[in-house]
């Protein structure tokens, strides 16, 4: 079991940049998958970004080329760096852990963290 832990969330302009950090309370280094999911205003939760053990990632269309994920392994935390921002990314963001795929293992969640861009 791992429990996560985001911050750097906050009030910024449109254009601007956050960094979003996830804290594990232990190793990530066998977490066979991290991700960023976001969760807009009324909308239901979409992936924005993860990362696999290997570091391949995979970005949801509407952020390619604006947002970066990444982890350190060393850290224990996972990042998530937003640029360019848009008042659509407005969104509760929440970092998501596996150990592996399928039914068997659970999805471990963060309790999110606000973004909100202003136009």
């Amino acid at each position: 079991q791992v429990q996560l832990v985001e911050s750097g969330g906050g009030l910024v302009q449109a254009g601007g940049s956050l960094r979003l950090s996830c804290a594990a309370s232990r190793s990530i280094s066998s977490l066979n998958t991290m991700s960023w999911y976001r969760q807009p205003p009324g909308k239901q939760r979409e992936l924005v970004a993860r990362i696999t053990i290997g570091g391949a990632t995979n970005y949801a269309d509407s952020v390619k080329g604006r947002i970066t994920i990444s982890r350190d392994n060393a850290r224990n935390r996972m990042y998530l760096q937003m640029n360019n921002l848009k008042p659509e990314d407005t969104a509760v963001y929440y970092c998501a852990a596996e150990y592996g795929l399928g039914p068997a293992f659970p999805v471990y969640w963060g309790q999110g963290t606000q973004v909100t861009v202003s136009s």
